[in-house]
Parts: structure tokens; sequence; C-alpha cells
């Protein structure tokens, strides 16, 4: 797979799928996720429609660019934080929300694509925001999946997802793997299955384990703060996708994101949780696809 320098310092793992004429769709991933959390019979089928998909990995994740160079404790991080000492978390982490998101953007410059459909996911769909409010005139629709506005009193997570969050994971392969079943506590109800989890925490791990920058990205999604203000002066045109049985990003965060940008459309999906079960692709492909006709 290709690399690209995206930001001075920042080369970026990316992979497209489809014809480079057809209009462009940035898929972006969230929190600790590899590019391959967008799988690749996903990503085939919505090229199929028409669409040049692009998937990346974001810094400090995968196998694009890892900042070791500036360690993150996250137990002091968050507790830095819950005391109110924001100058001195921010201090702690090397990198901000809106640098994740000029990533994005610099893949798609060194690509040649001036303007693409930017789809977020989870963390991801943050920075989907971010491109948009930022840089608006280079994003031509947004989707926001799973996802909130950096205000704390929507989208919060359930004791139960916040502890198994929180967890640090097995260090071994087969630890690693089968601790990946406890991710099904945000699944969807009706399609939850522990084969899929398994099967991508495997590859993940083969392809590039790096628990380190989970602390950083971590870090410049908690201190990014809410985009309200700017959601309510964004017109671009968004749709906003989020499951019901979501217990990480409780559907509240979807609701107030699409509440928040003018003319957003909502899309809440029964069977759904923090997760793409296969059974939802053709749905979701399908508002995807109308989204970014």
């Amino acid at each position: 797979m290709p690399m690209i320098e995206a930001a001075p310092g920042v080369s970026i793992q990316y992979e497209t799928f489809g014809d480079p004429a057809d209009p462009a769709v940035l898929l972006v991933m969230g929190f600790s996720a590899q590019m391959i959390a967008w799988h690749e019979e996903f990503c085939r089928a919505l090229a199929e429609r028409g669409r040049y998909v692009i998937r990346y990995d974001n810094r400090d994740c995968g196998l694009s660019t890892k900042f070791d160079e500036h360690p993150v404790d996250t137990g002091r991080l968050i507790s830095t934080v819950s005391s109110g000492d924001i100058a001195s978390a921010l201090a702690m982490v090397p990198y901000t929300l809106t640098d994740m998101a000029d990533d994005g953007l610099g893949l798609l410059t060194a690509l040649g694509v001036e303007r693409a459909h930017v789809v977020g996911s989870s963390m991801g769909g943050m920075i989907a925001q971010t491109m948009a409010v930022n840089q608006p005139a280079r994003v031509l629709t947004l989707t926001s999946m799973m996802s909130s506005t950096g205000e704390p009193d929507y989208g919060r997570s359930s004791a139960e997802a916040q502890a198994v969050l929180s967890s640090p994971k097995p260090p071994d392969r087969e630890g690693y793997v089968a601790a990946a079943e406890k991710e099904l506590t945000w699944a969807s109800k009706r399609y939850g299955n522990p084969a899929p989890f398994r099967e991508l925490a495997a590859d993940s791990y083969d392809r590039a384990y790096y628990p380190a920058g989970a602390g950083r990205q971590l870090g410049a999604m908690i201190l990014a703060g809410s985009r309200a203000d700017a959601l309510r002066k964004l017109r671009v045109p968004t749709l906003v996708i989020h499951g019901l049985d979501d217990t990480l990003i409780d559907p509240s965060g979807g609701r107030r994101t699409a509440d928040l940008i003018p003319g957003a459309e909502l899309l809440l999906l029964p069977d759904m949780g923090h997760d793409r079960p296969r059974e939802l692709w053709p749905e979701i492909i399908d508002a995807l696809d109308a989204h970014t006709r």
C-alpha cells in the first residue's frame, strides 16, 4: 500500500478503490482503529456505485507516522483533564484534532483531489466535522457516523462501555484477539457476532500492533472541546448516521449533531450499535450513495 506525506513530517498510509475520475469519498476511521476497520468489501461495494474511495491510517495508528518521542500517560492525562487543568493536559499532547483533520485534507491534496465527500466514523466523525468546519470549500458533503459534537452532555458512554474502552488490552496476540469480544458490549444487539471483532483484532495486531498511539489520539479528541458553535454555522450538506444500540457514543450524540447543523439529515438505525454489521451494509451504502450524488 502507498504512503504519502500529508503534512510536514507526517506520512500517511492509504489505499484507494475505484476510478480516480469518479467523485472522491474519504473514509476517516476512529479512535485507535486502523483503516482496515473500513472493511475492504465495504469499500469495494461503495466504489462500485461510482465513487473513488480512499481509506487511510490516522497518525499514530496503523502504518502512518508515530509520535514515539512524545509518550503520553493516559491515566495521568485523564486525571489532569478531570481536575480541570486543561493547560497542563494540552501540554502533554503533541497534536490536536485539527492536525488530524489536516492530515486527511493533506492526503487529498497529495492525491490531486480538490474536493471530496468526507465520511467519518466515531472519532473519525469528529475529525470529519473538523475538516468541514475549518475548510468547508474542500468538503462536498459530510457524513458523521456514530459520533458527537464534543459537548460533554451528549454522546456519553455507558459505564460498561467505558470500562471496556479504558481497559488495557493484552500484549500477546492470543489475548489481544480474545479481548476483542468484550467490544460486543457496544455492538448491535441483533447482529452482534464475536467473529468479526476477533477477525479485525487479529488482522490489526498482525498489521501494526501499536498501543502507544492511543493516549495521544485520546488527548487530541477529548481536548478538542465543543464544536457546537461552529456546527451551527456549517453550510456543508450533512448526513448523520447513528445506531440506536450504541452504548459507546450514545445516540444523543448523533441527534445533537443533526440538530446543530442546518439542514442535516438524520438516519437512526435500530439494529446498529457502535459497529457496522455486514447485514446493514446495503442500507448504509444506499444512504451514502444518495447523499454523495
